[in-house]
C-alpha cells in the first residue's frame, strides 16, 4: 500500500493564527485538492494528521470540527480526490498527551490502523513539529512553504533529508515524477 500523511492547516488549507474555527474559515490552498486527486490516481491513500488544540481551548467543538472536515471531504470529492482518514489531536500542549505533534502518537495510530510500517512514507507539513513526528516514526519529511513553512525553514533545525517545496502541488509533482526540478532545498 502507498500511503502519504499530510498536515491540514497550512498544507491543504490556508492557516490562521486565530485557528480555523468554522467551515467558512476553511479555505483550500489553490492546487491542494487537485494534488490530492493526483496522489489518489497514482495509488496513494491520503491521510491527514492534525493538531486541533482549538477543541481543548474551547474555540470550537467536535460538531464544528466534523463540519470543517466534511467541507474538506466534499471539496476533495468535487475534484475527484479522496482523503482516506483524518487523525487529530484535540489536546492542548499543557495536556502532555502522546498524540500531539511533535510526539508520534498519531503516527503510531496510523501505522496500527493500516497495519504497515511508516518507514519511507512521505509526511508533508508546514511546521517543524509535523516533520519531527513523522521523522521519528520513519517517514520521509517534506516541508511546504505555505502556512508557517517559510518561518519554519528560516528557523532551521529541520530533520535530516527534509525536502522543501513551494506548496503541496509542487511536492506531489516531484513525488509522482522523476524528471521534475529538484526540491528547493534538501537539509543535510
Amino acid at each position: 500500500m502507498k500511503l502519504i500523511i499530510l498536515d491540514r492547516d497550512g498544507v491543504i488549507n490556508h492557516d490562521s493564527p486565530d485557528f480555523i474555527k468554522s467551515p467558512a474559515e476553511w479555505i483550500p490552498i489553490p492546487g491542494s485538492m487537485e494534488a490530492i486527486a493526483r496522489l489518489n490516481q497514482a495509488g496513494y491513500r491520503v491521510v491527514v494528521a492534525s493538531n486541533q488544540s482549538g477543541i481543548a481551548r474551547e474555540f470550537f467543538d467536535m460538531t464544528i470540527l466534523n463540519a470543517i472536515h466534511q467541507k474538506m471531504h466534499n471539496l476533495a470529492q468535487q475534484v475527484g480526490a479522496d482523503i482516506d482518514a483524518v487523525f487529530f489531536c484535540p489536546h492542548a500542549a499543557a495536556d502532555n498527551c502522546d498524540c500531539r505533534k511533535p510526539k508520534p502518537g498519531m503516527f503510531t495510530e496510523i501505522s496500527q490502523r493500516y497495519k504497515i510500517s511508516l518507514k519511507g512514507v512521505p509526511v508533508v507539513g508546514d511546521s517543524l513539529r509535523d516533520l519531527q513526528a513523522g521523522y521519528v516514526s520513519g517517514c520521509v519529511p517534506y516541508l511546504v512553504l505555505t502556512g508557517k513553512g517559510e518561518k519554519t525553514q528560516s528557523t532551521g533545525g529541520l530533520p535530516p533529508g527534509t525536502m522543501v517545496f513551494p506548496d503541496l502541488a509542487a511536492m506531489v509533482t516531484h513525488l509522482l515524477k522523476t524528471s521534475v526540478p529538484p526540491a528547493l532545498h534538501v537539509v543535510s
